[in-house]
């Protein structure tokens, strides 16, 4: 059981877009309370003399918050030490390990223990190896519905892609 892709080359502007949803969905509560703890405290500021300045601060530390990610997400292509990420590259997916290709005779062995989650999005895999590492695997660079089919399997066997829970019917005696 073994899932191969075609050759692939990660995009920065693919790579920013995933990763900024990413982060999004996963600290949705840290700009939010970013946001209500600069209002909480003008209101408690309120009380000791009137201002409506801080009330600018609110929204200014979402956008920093946003900021930071967007930059470091823009950022992390252009280091040195991340650029065979960005490369063209195929991949072997099996049940012992991912072999990461970027010609028939070099390539990279990447440990099932290394990635601590995945996620089926509407338009790929997401595997997870930290909070901006992660290898992106869109439907298109599987060679057919059956990898596709084999991957999700695969991850669900690993235990990193959760499976849908049905509602079960209950039998009435």
């Amino acid at each position: 059981m073994i899932v191969k892709t075609k050759k692939h080359q990660l995009d920065p502007k693919e790579f920013r877009r995933v990763g900024m949803r990413r982060i999004i969905r996963s600290q949705w509560w840290l700009p939010a309370s970013i946001f209500a703890g600069i209002i909480v405290l003008n209101l408690l500021l309120n009380l000791i003399y009137p201002n409506v300045w801080i009330y600018f601060l609110a929204p200014l530390g979402v956008l920093l918050w946003w900021l930071f990610w967007y930059a470091q997400f823009t950022g992390i292509p252009y280091m040195e030490q991340n650029k065979p990420m960005f490369e063209r590259l195929s991949y072997e997916i099996s049940p012992q390990h991912i072999l990461i290709k970027k010609t028939q005779k070099e390539g990279m062995m990447l440990k099932w223990d290394m990635i601590k989650g995945a996620e089926k999005l509407k338009d790929g895999y997401l595997l997870l190896m930290g909070k901006v590492q992660f290898l992106w695997f869109p439907f298109s660079v599987f060679q057919s519905e059956k990898d596709m089919k084999l991957m999700e399997i695969l991850l669900k066997r690993k235990g990193l892609l959760k499976e849908k829970e049905h509602p079960q019917t209950v039998n009435a005696q």
